[in-house]
C-alpha cells in the first residue's frame, strides 16, 4: 500500500476514535502565554500521577512547551468548543478574549473547564511527527460538575450518555 493512502487510511481511521478536548497551556520564562488545543489526552499512571498530550512538532506552541516546567490541561465543557477552535487556529492571538487566566500556580487556565490539571514536565518523549508531554499532576481541580467536550468524526459532541434521563455510570 503507498505511503499516501496509508496514512490517509489511519487518519480516516483516527477521526473515529473520540477523544477528550484540552486546551494544554503554560508560561515561558519571559511572561508569555503559550497555548494549543489537542484531543490526543490520556491518563499515564496512577501512582506517579502522569497524564499524557500530544503536540505537533511543528506546532508554533512547540518550543515553548518542550522546555516548559509546569504546564496546565484544561478539559473543555461540552459548550466550549469556540474555546477549543481558537487555540487550534494559528496566527491569531488565542489569550485575547480573556477566557483564560491566571489560575492554579499562575498558570492560564479556564475557569469554566470541566477539569483543570495542574502538571510539571516529567519528560517529552518523541512519538514520530508529535512530542507526548508527560506531566506530573500536582493539583487537580474540578470546578463545575458538566459534560466534557468530546472530538469524533473531525466534529465536536456532547459524549454518549449526557441527554437527560439518561443513565450514567458511578
Amino acid at each position: 500500500m503507498p505511503a499516501d493512502t496509508q496514512e490517509l487510511d489511519f487518519t480516516r481511521a483516527m477521526a473515529r476514535v473520540p477523544g477528550p478536548v484540552v486546551v494544554t497551556t503554560t508560561v515561558d520564562e519571559t511572561g508569555r502565554r503559550w497555548g494549543f488545543t489537542a484531543s490526543s489526552f490520556v491518563s499515564l499512571s496512577l501512582i506517579p500521577p502522569l497524564v499524557t498530550v500530544s503536540l505537533d512538532k511543528n506546532a508554533s506552541t512547540h518550543a515553548a512547551f518542550a522546555i516548559a516546567d509546569h504546564f496546565m490541561v484544561n478539559v473543555l465543557a461540552h459548550d466550549q468548543s469556540d474555546i477549543a477552535r481558537r487555540f487550534a487556529r494559528s496566527g491569531v492571538d488565542r489569550f485575547a478574549s480573556g477566557d483564560a487566566v491566571p489560575l492554579e500556580r499562575g498558570l492560564p487556565g479556564i475557569p469554566g473547564a470541566v477539569v483543570r490539571l495542574v502538571c510539571r514536565m516529567h519528560d517529552v518523549v518523541d512519538g514520530g511527527d508529535h512530542s507526548m508531554l508527560i506531566g506530573r499532576v500536582l493539583d487537580c481541580v474540578t470546578p463545575v460538575d458538566r459534560e466534557a467536550l468530546v472530538y469524533v468524526d473531525r466534529g465536536f459532541v456532547r459524549p454518549a450518555g449526557s441527554a437527560p434521563g439518561v443513565a450514567r455510570a458511578h
